[in-house]
């Protein structure tokens, strides 16, 4: 099973990665890979270097229960590097895994609209893209937004600031949290309510993940004390084909 509160499992037939955007300042991934590369786990010799692991392709294949799988949770499929007919190889397995629903998360938005430009999505993948302030993730919601998905999401962590109104229409489901680790940026409660009430309105399922470092309150403390509840409920709500 995965700790992210959003998934049951991961699968990362790529990991590594690059910084592309302020959401990439403290990277969790980067962190925990080259924790695995000091303790010399299989995948990781590379540390954070971009690496595609093909002998993890068929992972999925050997798991007939149905399972939501996030998709590269070390890395971001639509890398420059990573050629075409690797995520080809990607989605092929996807298809032939139907009774698994797979999310693919990407800050690369505009590769992956180009990708999907010619080919389409499977329909237990679910597209969505990283969006953690105004300048840098708002504007991948329009390329996200011209790509025919059956399921399209976002993942609005780490909030960074205000985001003001978002482009709800033909988004099917919203994650928000706030950033934890060593540095972590605060998150305003206030800047989460105007999310959570653009969702509602706007009949869109809402997911809470954390308040991370910094509590509804101000205050820096250890993420878990500072917990999920959001105006006194946790908010946790997935697509309806989800888990």
């Amino acid at each position: 099973m995965s700790k992210i509160e959003w998934t049951e499992q991961t699968w990362n037939p790529v990991t590594g990665c690059t910084k592309v955007s302020p959401g990439c300042k403290h990277c969790y991934a980067e962190t925990m890979s080259k924790r695995l590369q000091a303790m010399g786990a299989r995948g990781y010799e590379n540390g954070f270097k971009l690496s595609l692991m093909p002998e993890r392709l068929a992972q999925p294949l050997q798991r007939r229960k149905p399972t939501m799988f996030f998709v590269n949770s070390m890395s971001d499929l639509f890398q420059d590097e990573i050629p075409q007919i690797f995520i080809d190889q990607v989605m092929d397995v996807i298809r032939a895994t139907p009774q698994h629903t797979y999310q693919i998360l990407t800050k690369r938005s505009g590769n992956m609209r180009e990708y999907f430009s010619t080919r389409a999505v499977p329909d237990n993948a679910w597209l969505g893209v990283s969006v953690e302030n105004k300048k840098y993730g708002k504007p991948r919601i329009s390329d996200l937004l011209t790509i025919e998905a059956k399921t399209r999401f976002l993942s609005i962590e780490p909030l960074l600031e205000d985001l003001g109104r978002i482009q709800l229409s033909g988004i099917h489901w919203v994650i928000v949290g706030g950033e934890s680790g060593f540095g972590a940026r605060p998150m305003k409660e206030e800047w989460v309510i105007s999310l959570r009430n653009q969702c509602v309105s706007a009949g869109v399922d809402f997911f809470f993940k954390q308040w991370g470092a910094w509590g509804a309150d101000g205050k820096h403390r250890n993420k878990k004390a500072n917990g999920r509840v959001l105006e006194g409920k946790v908010w946790d709500m997935i697509p309806s084909a989800a888990l």
